[in-house]
């Protein structure tokens, strides 16, 4: 097993740090994060927890770690939903959408200046939904017909959950893609644009921050393409094995967060 020299690591300012395989397990916190957040206060490190999940809004993602016992405030939280509402605001200014998704979606495309509307919208914006039904595939289909626009708040696949794994956005916007022949433009992770909001958010250079993540498919990926130090964590869904199935690698790959952390 390969050993590292984490000093610069842990010099770095900011760090952007995904959530689920690395800060928690469905609703129970990994072992060494508290740990690891508790080092991040302390040092006075800028940070930010990064999803792509698009369903809960900041202020519910800091009462979740709440339950688990981690207090963090709402200002440390970016999820995809953010990240389209923030990219669509500047591409179409006031515009109108109709949102496929939860209320993490919706209330940050509101916030974004957009409204919402099922008649002749701007875009349609999926995100991840546990309702989606066949009325609003439909509709969607339809819409696009229309001249609409076609956005997905992530590209991912499956999801890990409590009860193993589920299909996530790119999955489930798969059928209106190929009833229209038109292909999502996702903004989520690995897309280099969230990391570039994340940055802006932080006010720091790449070149000071490091990005930390349980996926080569996404967070690693996304680390590469924007050009940050990347730390792969063996906690969640990546192993060392499945590394190699991989034409890129991450700077870093260690057991947990806890890792970063100095022992003295």
């Amino acid at each position: 097993m390969q050993t590292y020299d984490l000093t610069a690591l842990r010099e770095k300012r900011a760090f952007l740090c995904d959530m689920d395989g690395v800060i928690y397990h469905g609703n129970s916190l990994i072992p060494h994060a508290k740990g690891f957040v508790n080092w991040l206060e302390k040092e006075n490190k800028k940070y930010l927890f990064f999803t792509n999940g698009s369903g809960k809004s900041p202020r519910e993602l800091s009462e979740k770690l709440a339950r688990m016992g981690l207090s963090v405030s709402e200002d440390h939280f970016y999820t995809s939903a953010l990240a389209t509402a923030s990219f669509l605001a500047g591409q179409c200014p006031g515009g109108s959408a109709y949102v496929i998704g939860e209320p993490g979606l919706v209330n940050a495309m509101y916030e974004a200046g957009f409204s919402m509307n099922s008649h002749d919208p701007d875009y349609v914006v999926f995100g991840k939904t546990t309702n989606l039904t066949y009325n609003e595939i439909e509709c969607a289909v339809k819409l696009l017909g229309r001249g609409a626009k076609l956005i997905g708040t992530n590209p991912d696949l499956t999801d890990p959950t409590d009860h193993g794994i589920v299909p996530a956005c790119r999955a489930l916007i798969a059928p209106i893609e190929l009833a229209t022949g038109k292909k999502a433009y996702f903004i989520g992770k690995p897309n280099p644009l969230m990391m570039r909001h994340g940055l802006k958010l932080l006010d720091c250079r790449r070149t000071e921050a490091a990005i930390i993540g349980d996926r080569m498919d996404t967070d690693i990926i996304a680390g590469v393409e924007s050009e940050l130090d990347t730390v792969l964590v063996l906690s969640g869904v990546s192993t060392r094995e499945t590394v190699k199935d991989f034409a890129y690698c991450p700077k870093y790959i260690l057991e947990d967060v806890g890792d970063i952390v100095p022992t003295t």
